[in-house]
């Protein structure tokens, strides 16, 4: 009897692993003839008919296995949860997860991965402190995905506590941990911090070098990205795609139009690396905002494959820095053409108009929006605050210190005034008064969060505020102002790069100031208001936990 059970096994075993050969390949029609073959299956069967589904994209199918499963085990649940994150069906994978008896390591994993994957970051770093109450050991992956949940949310306190726990840990030497801080303190704003860490990293992998190389280039620190590049090529590292997109971005960030030009070319020619969409995004915008858009556009025309809509959503950009109408007419009708749902192109183009008072081609475009149910993303920037991360926004008027903040702007306006600064109109993109375009400047999400930071952040200690769009050419003036009457750093990260406010200057020597594009009035003008979403992480020091 036990022979027989022995033999069984052993046959199941090798089933097993050919279904997860043809799974692990993609060849489901394969896979599931050998599984409806097979004279006994159990949970490892299931299990890869589940995972396999998932890997090659057919959800449907991956769920048919799940429900039909005879017996299920861990790894047959975490792979479906895995499979709903995957295809964005948060509700589902937490409804499975709250159903699950017993929970690994990988399951937590699964989940955390799955919040931040899903832009529900806070959602991941509140179950990575449920996690650790449990008593579950956090792993590399757990704190690579935690790490860039903290990322994202910008949530510096947060990520200095998970370095803390870093340290306490065996994966206080592992390359993949070090990478990770390396990018949370760089995307918070902390780039010496980082700086230090990569140093820190004994066995520096190229993941580890893109992440440096990126980090200085986001903070407009181009010189030296591009030494460490050279640095990483001395250590015997070969580059890739994503080190190109880094050093493109360093010599934007930077104003090295022509370094950035020869960098290009020896890319193709001496690396034998193509040029992918995200290389001419690059390229395009490099050229375009040094004011060489005949140059940019015959870039776009040479590309070998059909242009992404961002490509000429950066030629848009260029154009209205440099007031050209007619090429940003022909951005703007390219770009609608590839992504008739993009609000982009509406805007952006609405933008140029504004600027040059024609509002009824304004009026126009914001009636073709409406007609074509094309929303605008709302601009929103927030700010950590002792482990609270404080998100403002146009909404409506519930802030607690409401008046506080907006007692602070009006302050700083007067001083402003009085030190030289002149409201730029240009930049409140309405016909109206001037009165109200100046208050309609003044409570731009970034003036909010700033001034709300003032009332809060120690003196000594650099405010950081961090937007979801670029900050505009009137906020980036008003912030220089407001450094030097302060006497406070200021950093502030938008969707480009770093911007660090200190004594009336900007590190980024007003190269980058931004083109209208990410202007965020629209539901000022309605509300004439800005409040404030709260994400409270301060339940406990994961340390203590």
């Amino acid at each position: 009897m036990e022979e027989r059970t022995g033999g069984v096994a052993e046959d199941t075993a090798s089933w097993n692993t050919m279904i997860s050969g043809y799974a692990q390949i993609g060849l489901m029609g394969e896979a599931r003839m050998m599984f409806l073959a097979m004279p006994e299956k159990n949970t490892v069967s299931w299990s890869a008919m589940v995972s396999g589904y998932v890997a090659c994209g057919d959800l449907d199918s991956a769920v048919e296995y799940f429900y039909a499963a005879t017996v299920k085990s861990v790894i047959t649940w975490t792979a479906m949860i895995t499979g709903y994150m995957k295809f964005g069906r948060v509700e589902s994978a937490e409804k499975l997860f709250q159903e699950m008896s017993q929970k690994t390591l990988v399951t937590w994993n699964a989940m955390i991965a799955g919040y931040v994957d899903n832009s529900r970051a806070e959602d991941g770093l509140k179950l990575f402190k449920t996690m650790l109450e449990t008593g579950a050991k956090p792993n590399a992956v757990s704190l690579t995905s935690v790490l860039l949940g903290c990322s994202n949310l910008s949530a510096l306190q947060l990520g200095r506590q998970v370095h803390q726990l870093v340290c306490k840990s065996p994966l206080s030497s592992d390359t993949t941990a070090g990478t990770s801080l390396v990018s949370m303190y760089s995307k918070c704003g902390e780039l010496k911090d980082a700086s230090k860490l990569f140093l820190q990293i004994q066995r520096k992998d190229l993941v580890s070098w893109n992440t440096m190389i990126s980090g200085y280039a986001q903070h407009g620190a181009g010189e030296k990205a591009l030494e460490l590049f050279d640095a990483m090529k001395n250590d015997g590292m070969k580059p890739d795609w994503i080190t190109f997109v880094a050093v493109f971005l360093a010599c934007n960030h930077a104003g090295f139009v022509d370094l950035g030009v020869q960098y290009f070319d020896a890319m193709i020619r001496d690396y034998g690396i193509e040029a992918r969409p995200e290389h001419y995004a690059c390229m395009v915008d490099l050229l375009g905002r040094r004011g060489r858009l005949s140059e940019a556009k015959d870039l776009i025309k040479s590309m070998p494959f059909k242009p992404h809509p961002a490509i000429f959503g950066t030629l848009l950009g260029a154009c209205r820095i440099h007031k050209n109408l007619d090429l940003a007419e022909f951005a703007a009708k390219n770009l609608l053409a590839l992504d008739p749902s993009s609000a982009t192109g509406y805007v952006q183009l609405a933008n140029i108009y504004a600027a040059q008072n024609r509002w009824e081609h304004v009026a126009r475009i914001r009636r073709s929006m409406k007609d074509n149910n094309v929303v605008k993303a709302p601009g929103y920037s927030w700010i950590e605050i002792k482990s609270v991360v404080h998100e403002f926004r146009s909404s409506d008027r519930l802030h607690p210190e409401l008046v506080s903040i907006h007692k602070k702007l009006n302050e700083l306006e007067k001083k402003m005034k009085m030190a030289g600064y002149i409201p730029d109109l240009e930049f409140a993109l309405h016909d109206v008064e001037e009165e109200l375009k100046e208050q309609l400047l003044l409570w731009h999400s970034e003036k909010l969060a700033i001034a709300f930071g003032l009332l809060k952040v120690p003196l000594g200690v650099p405010i950081r505020v961090f937007k979801n769009l670029r900050v505009c050419g009137d906020c980036h003036t008003a912030i220089k102002y407001i450094s030097a009457i302060e006497g406070r750093e200021i950093i502030v990260r938008d969707t480009t790069r770093f911007h660090h406010f200190k004594d009336g200057s900007c590190s980024c020597s007003d190269y980058c100031v931004e083109d209208v594009y990410g202007y965020d009035g629209d539901d000022e003008l309605q509300r004439l208001m800005e409040s404030e979403k709260v994400i409270d992480f301060s339940c406990g020091h994961l340390s203590a936990c």
